[in-house]
């Protein structure tokens, strides 16, 4: 499955679907944000079936970083049935966020 781009008319029936969701707020000027796509695309692809990958572009959905308290990109929550689980801020290591997707699994 590849990363799902989620607005806020779609965010909370993502979220809510049953599975543990990776969400990265980001946006397309942010350096960090940049290197942090590719691994988005390897998790969802490595977690196919287990978990849902999605991203909330911060420039467009002001609205849904406002309710999450969004200041610095990018910003990557983990929502297990609808709550978050994690929260990982900047440009962090792919094991890094295995570690967090492993716990809440």
């Amino acid at each position: 499955m590849s990363v799902l781009n989620v607005t806020e008319k779609d965010f909370d029936e993502v979220i809510n679907s049953g599975k543990l969701v990776l969400v990265d707020f980001w946006a397309v000027w942010c350096r960090p944000c940049q290197m942090m796509g590719p691994v988005m695309e390897e998790l969802a692809s490595e977690y196919d079936g287990k978990i849902v990958v999605a991203k909330v572009d911060a420039d467009t959905q002001e609205a849904l970083c406002s309710r999450f308290g969004i200041t610095n990109i990018p910003n990557m929550k983990l929502f297990k049935n609808g709550l978050e689980v994690a929260n990982i801020v900047g440009a962090v290591p792919k094991s890094t966020l295995e570690a967090a997707i492993e716990k809440n699994l």
